[in-house]
């Protein structure tokens, strides 16, 4: 099993103390965001869980933490962007999630620290321009601190993103604009000896050395574990997303960053809500079981292949 923790939401930012109570207890329950009542019970036992992946823009709070992990194999997605506080409110300055970057790297190592410079949107401000100069200056600090670099572009049809459309004043992306624009970048990327993925995308890019990310990627997984996995591509994804399947214990409308492109927070009231009924001691990321609450046990197992082939011989 793999765990995603999370897309939904930033974990490691505004929510360790809690993620690492719920590895100590061996298991989490996650609401379903369709279905508020259905709860499920999973399992985080280093026995089930193959690995997981941390999404965040500042895993600070996870620093001197991280030997709590000593019996799981994780990696992390770090997002750092040439945005300021006008699209990320809530965000230190670049220099500092820059040096944390960096210090993470230096922890856990760099094929384990993978950079997100996602989403890309564009206005009178940030220009393409403005992105492949800043871009060009984040990959000349970042390029001995990870291996991959991971773009997207921004979804105007996301709730989040139709929300803040007059903040944001976005212009229009074609297709034109995009594959010029991720061509400049892949460039860069590639003189800094950096390999470039983008994040379920439908324009094809593979011209120029950028292949459909595999976000929860398995491939990765058998390379830091040294084992083969039989872990089935996920099917409740975007069609472009070539991520392995997992299980996200985040929920929708808890996070803090208060980023205006976000796909997973639609109502800033919500989110202080919630993050006001979150309690580290429970097993679930906000508020509290009730009698109306069904919890179902999800079935869950480790994807390691321990079949041994001619080649192992």
């Amino acid at each position: 099993m793999l765990i995603s923790a999370s897309r939904r939401t930033d974990i490691p930012n505004y929510y360790s103390d809690w993620f690492f109570n719920r590895i100590k207890e061996g298991f989490v329950l996650v609401r379903n965001p369709v279905n508020f009542r259905q709860i499920s019970r999973v399992r985080l036992t280093p026995d089930v869980v193959d690995g997981i992946v941390f999404w965040t823009k500042n895993p600070t709070p996870m620093l001197d933490r991280l030997p709590e992990l000593d019996e799981y194999m994780y990696y992390f997605h770090f997002t750092v962007t040439p945005y300021g506080k006008d699209i990320e409110p809530s965000m230190p300055e670049k220099s500092h999630v820059l040096a944390v970057f960096k210090m993470l790297a230096e922890k856990i190592g760099r094929d384990k620290v993978i950079w997100r410079y996602d989403p890309i949107l564009v206005n009178r401000k940030y220009t393409p321009g403005y992105h492949i100069d800043a871009f060009g200056r984040m990959a000349e600090e970042l390029c001995n601190y990870t291996r991959k670099v991971t773009i997207s572009f921004v979804d105007e049809n996301y709730r989040g993103v139709k929300h803040h459309m007059s903040t944001l004043a976005l212009s229009p992306l074609s297709t034109e604009t995009q594959v010029e624009l991720a061509s400049h970048l892949a460039g860069i990327a590639q003189s800094h000896g950096l390999a470039m993925d983008a994040c379920a995308e439908k324009v094809d890019l593979r011209r120029f050395g950028i292949e459909h990310a595999r976000c929860i990627d398995d491939r990765l997984f058998e390379k830091l574990l040294g084992s083969r996995h039989d872990i089935h591509r996920d099917k409740n994804q975007r069609p472009q997303c070539r991520c392995a399947a997992s299980i996200d214990i985040g929920m929708y409308n808890t996070c803090l960053n208060g980023c205006l492109y976000c796909y997973a927070n639609y109502n800033p009231r919500t989110v202080a809500r919630n993050f006001a009924k979150h309690n580290p001691l429970s097993p679930l990321l906000f508020g509290e079981l009730s009698s109306e609450d069904v919890i179902i046990e999800r079935g869950v197992k480790s994807f390691r292949d321990v079949q041994l082939r001619l080649g192992d011989l």
